[in-house]
């Protein structure tokens, strides 16, 4: 019998990545029949509480994975109560769903809620400290599923980006069109990572006798990023360099380029725990990951 797996965020970043990986069977289920099915705003509003209470009335899922969030990091520190009710609320009211239903919920959050000031990598058990509304809501996203008792994993990940949607990538080849240079901040240091990669972690999760285990008798807290760190003017200069694209890229501090939300200065994530978890899964390195999002891009655009 099939366990149907609830996909939360089904035209975000991370959905619609795993809608990718899932057909392009590049992780094939080796534990159980897995029957993943997919949800967007439209049809679950998780700024709706109530609809969220009338959705999961019925206890159809064998598990949640929460890919949807509300990520538009300077926006939020005006819109506090929209970012709040879905990053927070709606993630406490999922985890009650999961409590009550015996069933494991898998939620994204985020390299946010550190301070960003160490600079050492951000163990689990460290400290957190958000400095910004965003970052604020989703740590309390995590504690409500800490409190609620609900079994599962919070996953922080960083820089997420892909083919799809709004991110640093797909911006940097719009302005890199546009104009002959642009200015980037080179003081803020992180690990860009993948969205193909985060779902196929996760695909491990589920394709791991132990980790299944794992899944259905706790709830943990693991750090994945892509391999190596480096600044937004690194990354940006890479996605020029590997897109044969002209622009140059001059790099400014932090307080030469004001933004309505704080950043973090150094928020690389240490990815032991996950690599202990999952010895067999090879993380691959942010440049390499680059190469293959940016020859997704292009392979798209010329269909």
């Amino acid at each position: 019998m099939s366990k149907r797996i609830l996909v939360i965020g089904k035209n975000g970043q991370l959905g619609m990545s795993f809608l990718k990986v899932i057909s392009e069977n590049t992780m094939k289920p080796k534990v159980g029949n897995w029957d993943f099915s997919y949800i967007a705003r439209d049809e679950l509003d998780l700024s709706n509480l109530k609809k969220i209470k009338e959705f999961f009335q019925r206890p159809i899922f064998s598990g949640i994975i929460n890919c949807a969030a509300y990520t538009s990091v300077d926006k939020a520190e005006s819109d506090i109560e929209l970012a709040d009710k879905i990053n927070h609320l709606a993630v406490a009211q999922l985890a009650e769903v999961a409590k009550n239903q015996n069933i494991p919920l898998i939620h994204i959050s985020t390299d946010y809620v550190f301070p960003g000031q160490q600079f050492k990598s951000y163990k689990e058990t460290d400290k957190t400290d958000p400095q910004n509304i965003y970052g604020i809501t989703k740590l309390k996203g995590e504690q409500s599923l800490i409190s609620s008792g609900c079994t599962g994993a919070i996953i922080r990940t960083s820089w997420l980006y892909s083919e799809y949607g709004k991110n640093f990538v797909k911006t940097m080849l719009d302005l890199g069109k546009e104009r002959d240079s642009i200015s980037v901040v080179n003081d803020q240091v992180g690990s860009p990572t993948y969205a193909v990669n985060l779902a196929n972690v996760i695909l491990a999760m589920l394709n791991k006798n132990q980790s299944i285990k794992i899944l259905n008798s706790q709830l943990n807290i693991y750090h994945f990023s892509d391999e190596g760190t480096c600044t937004w003017y690194d990354f940006a200069k890479a996605i020029f360099k590997i897109s044969d694209m002209p622009c140059e890229v001059n790099p400014v501090e932090t307080k030469d380029f004001p933004s309505q939300a704080k950043r973090p200065n150094y928020n690389v994530m240490n990815k032991s725990k996950i690599k202990q978890h999952l010895p067999d899964f090879v993380i691959p390195h942010w440049r390499d990951s680059l190469i293959n999002c940016l020859s997704e891009i292009k392979n798209t655009k010329n269909l």
